[in-house]
């Protein structure tokens, strides 16, 4: 390929709304071109790399009986009815009527149309287990696009789904799911890439994992254990903490004018906010209950947590004067019977605290739940912190990380086969519903992450495996007989040869070709110019700066070769 032939334009300047380094770098070197929020159009440069990851993937799932097939991107809203999730779900999936009043969806998930290809198919246990995937366009209504193709709307995905007979059976599978998802990473040269325990969200199921590149743009936090490798997502990780000891006290209401949140009640009672109780207000969308959760003054809550206790969804309280909650001063002494309290785990052991009394002004000190309240259930739903105690090990040595989700693996069960009645005859000729696991990966997102974490001032540092090109020949002179003769003869043999080169022959300034060579990121590159004719050789080096230096004309293309080939196998390739 040669870049005067290349579609696309290279540019000094990113759009202004551009937030994070891959997007910006992206946008200058010609990647992609915005349409819409969260929609973009990609050129040839990126298709090329996102080829190449697909192709990673699919050779990974073959590898693990893997069975590539292809779901419609718009299905019957019944078929997500029978789930249940087309009313769970909310603006996030777009919904729609075709001309004959049907109701449809587009597809940003596949679990229904997994089931339904399998459904009526698999019938007996000897037809399992089996696993099949697809890479595919999505639609997601996002709120929240941003970064290029880091968060977007409309998205290509490997998803796969396996179905078992028995949870063990799932389980050996999973493990192997899990070493595939390494190998993909590591071969499309994701250097960051951890697996963290994670909550599964829409999806359901009790066990998940996801993939995380660390990345300090990275939406996502992970609580990570540098002592023993505990690691999991901020949504999931176990909030663990230990209590000073304590006496108990006799119960006191004390006065405490315009103490309305922990930092003014610790400050006018000079306690520590991890002897003070705090309480925070929600309400349940799909009735109005008021839930107030006591947590330790220091503490967060994490609503995922939350929501997973109860079950619900959740909103933030609207608090009236009828509800008969005092804003500022909640406790769990009296609290109006209306509210659901939640007692988080950070209470555990505390004999004596303090509360708001539900009066204004007012608060308890020496509160003790048992005595006060009676025996209460405590629940984890705080969110963990820099430094808390790691629930594996149990040392202090808590880390918080940002990451980017490049993939995630849940255990379903039977959340999906059994909504939609799926079953199989066993050995007895019993009906079973089968087990399900599904695992996705993010393609264009995969792309845009491994630029996020491997780039300088001047453009991405493209692993040799999903490089655009594998060489990029970069002719100063194209206009002299001579270098041109030499570069372009080069370039053919190459090809020739089945290195992927892309051939700059452009009559421009050095600069603004390697510039645009910067930009386009390709692992290494030849410079063919006067001078280095003048010595015969033509100039090689690498686009991470790690190594430079000549290879004489005449064996310029067997050690181009040679390199390419020593690089192909850093990943395996």
């Amino acid at each position: 390929m040669k870049v005067k032939h290349l579609l696309g334009e290279t540019t000094k300047n990113a759009p202004s709304d551009c937030t994070i380094a891959s997007q910006t770098l992206m946008m200058r070197g010609g990647y992609m071109k915005y349409m819409a929020n969260g929609i973009y159009s990609l050129f040839h440069i990126t298709k090329r790399m996102t080829r190449k990851v697909e192709n990673i993937i699919r050779e990974e799932m073959d590898r693990i009986d893997g069975q590539e097939v292809m779901f419609p991107v718009v299905m019957p809203a019944s078929l997500w009815e029978e789930s249940g999730r087309y009313q769970s779900i909310g603006s996030e999936m777009t919904r729609f009527v075709d001309r004959n009043k049907n109701p449809m969806v587009l597809g940003m998930t596949h679990e229904e149309a997994a089931v339904h290809l399998a459904r009526n198919t698999a019938n007996s246990y000897t037809d399992y287990p089996f696993m099949i995937y697809q890479i595919q366009t999505k639609f997601r209504d996002e709120p929240r696009a941003r970064g290029g193709l880091i968060r977007v709307r409309e998205f290509t995905m490997k998803d796969a789904y396996s179905f078992h007979t028995s949870q063990e059976d799932l389980q050996q599978y999973y493990d192997r799911c899990l070493e595939a998802y390494r190998r993909i990473f590591f071969r499309a040269g994701a250097k960051n890439c951890i697996s963290v325990q994670s909550d599964s969200g829409m999806m359901g199921g009790s066990v998940s994992h996801e993939f995380m590149l660390l990345a300090d743009c990275g939406e996502d936090t992970l609580a990570l254990c540098p002592a023993c490798g505990y690691r999991a997502n901020m949504e999931a990780a176990a909030c663990v903490v230990e209590n000073e000891p304590s006496t108990v006290e006799p119960l006191q209401k004390v006065y405490t004018p315009q103490a309305k949140t922990i930092e003014a009640l610790s400050q006018y009672l000079h306690l520590d906010e991890k002897t003070l109780g705090k309480a925070v207000v929600y309400q349940q969308n799909c009735d109005d209950q008021y839930i107030v959760v006591f947590i330790r003054g220091d503490l967060e809550v994490n609503e995922t947590k939350l929501r997973n206790y109860l079950g619900k969804e959740i909103h933030p309280a609207v608090v009236t004067p009828e509800c008969g909650i005092v804003a500022g001063f909640i406790g769990p002494v009296g609290l109006t019977k209306s509210a659901r309290m939640v007692f988080d785990k950070s209470l555990q052991g505390m004999e004596s605290m303090v509360c708001g009394a539900n009066e204004v002004d007012y608060h308890y000190t020496g509160i003790n739940l048992k005595r006060d309240v009676g025996e209460v259930e405590y629940v984890d739903v705080a969110k963990t912190y820099e430094g808390a105690i790691c629930p594996c090990c149990g040392k202090p040595v808590i880390q918080l990380k940002h990451g980017i989700e490049v993939g995630n693996i849940f255990q379903l069960g039977t959340k999906y086969t059994k909504s939609m009645n799926m079953t199989y005859l066993d050995k007895n000729g019993e009906a079973q519903y089968p087990i399900m696991g599904c695992y996705g990966i993010g393609v264009g997102r995969l792309v845009a992450s491994i630029c996020e974490e491997s780039h300088d001032d001047y453009g991405p540092i493209w692993p040799m495996s999903i490089a655009p090109w594998q060489v990029q020949i970069c002719n100063l002179r194209a206009t002299d007989e001579h270098v041109n003769e030499i570069a372009t003869a080069l370039y053919e043999t190459l090809q020739s040869r089945g290195v992927e080169v892309l051939y700059d022959d452009r009559d421009i300034r050095a600069g603004a070709m390697f510039a645009d060579a910067d930009l386009f990121g390709i692992p290494l590159r030849i410079v063919v110019s006067p001078k280095t004719c003048e010595r015969g050789a033509v100039e090689y080096s690498l686009r991470d700066k790690s190594e430079k230096g000549d290879y004489p004309i005449e064996q310029a293309a067997d050690q181009i070769e040679e390199k390419v080939k020593e690089l192909l196998a850093v990943y395996n390739v």
